[in-house]
């Protein structure tokens, strides 16, 4: 039967994330000449070549090499919920979580998990990633992550996930606009007036096709990378804009104004924000713990007419 340690895999469980034998040498802390050895012998108990290893062209898994780091991940998974259901039979959550998060909504999802969260747990270690969908799905598909927190739009298949909060796209006003005192308001309304776009992904995409299925062309001033930058210019009446309902807003600024929001009409946009994991992985009891907090704190059960009265902590983006 093929011998080898916890170590040893999880030294090779890490090589996907470094260029080179050095660089991964460095960021596990190791000397390079002891994780060269402990690959070879790895090599050696599994009977196949794992990785190509070229000082002039850094680190190259093998076919073998990317599936065994696959593996090995799981693996070490495996043993780390050993260990925290052993603590979980004395009644306490430990270990790692290791959760993605997309970064367009990171203020609003984060806060809960790292302060709540954290301090009703503080044996469990939070590890967070912040990213865009590309960056985020070969994260969880490789093992890095244990649930990544996302929009529902596009999801991979092989993934199980369960709803967080349920949103919808709004417009952004500033407080002087003629229409912040109605109770909706059609796009078609808005189109020919300055539109500040949010130029995140998919934020922008998703925007624009509102529009072309509604069969307008917004008349777009300003493109900006940031959401709070967004609400200072709308807020000073650069324009208009358009952004997802968020749990934790505040219409206050930075600069101390307002902004207004208000639902489409037709209502546009519903999506949900959901946590997503591979199918083949059961949850911890942590991580569950974790989304069981996070659905609690930010959740609406079913859809429903969002209060967008200016004030309540309520929030766009």
């Amino acid at each position: 039967m093929p011998r080898f340690t916890l170590r040893q895999l999880e030294l090779f469980a890490a090589l996907p994330d470094y260029p080179t034998v050095s660089a991964a040498a460095a960021g596990l802390h190791i000397s390079e000449s002891a994780l060269s050895h402990s690959i070879s012998e790895l090599e050696k108990v599994v009977g196949e070549q794992l990785c190509v290893r070229r000082k002039a062209r850094g680190l190259q898994l093998t076919p073998a090499g990317v599936f065994f780091a696959q593996r090995a991940r799981i693996l070490l998974a495996d043993a780390d919920e050993l260990i925290s259901e052993l603590s979980a039979q004395r009644g306490e959550l430990s270990g790692p979580v290791k959760i993605g998060c997309y970064s367009g909504f990171a203020a609003t999802v984060l806060p809960p998990v790292l302060d709540g969260f954290a301090r009703a747990h503080p044996k469990i270690d939070i590890g967070v990633t912040l990213g865009t969908d590309d960056e985020l799905w070969p994260a969880l598909s490789s093992g890095l992550l244990d649930v990544a927190i996302v929009y529902d739009m596009f999801v991979p298949e092989g993934l199980r996930h369960r709803p967080v909060y349920r949103t919808e796209v709004l417009a952004v006003l500033p407080e002087g606009h003629p229409q912040a005192g109605e109770g909706a308001v059609d796009l078609a309304d808005l189109a020919a007036e300055p539109l500040v776009l949010l130029d995140t992904a998919p934020s922008a995409s998703n925007t624009l096709r509102m529009f072309t299925e509604r069969g307008l062309t917004p008349n777009i001033v300003l493109r900006v990378p940031n959401l709070e930058l967004v609400r200072v210019l709308v807020a000073r009446g650069v324009g208009y804009s358009l952004q997802m309902w968020r749990p934790n807003y505040s219409a206050t600024t930075l600069e101390g104004s307002s902004v207004v929001m208000k639902q489409l009409r037709p209502r546009a946009g519903a999506t949900c924000v959901i946590a997503a994991w591979p199918e083949q992985m059961v949850l911890s009891a942590r991580t569950t713990a974790l989304l069981d907090y996070l659905e609690t704190s930010l959740g609406r059960p079913e859809p429903a007419p969002i209060d967008l009265s200016v004030g309540r902590d309520r929030e766009v983006g």
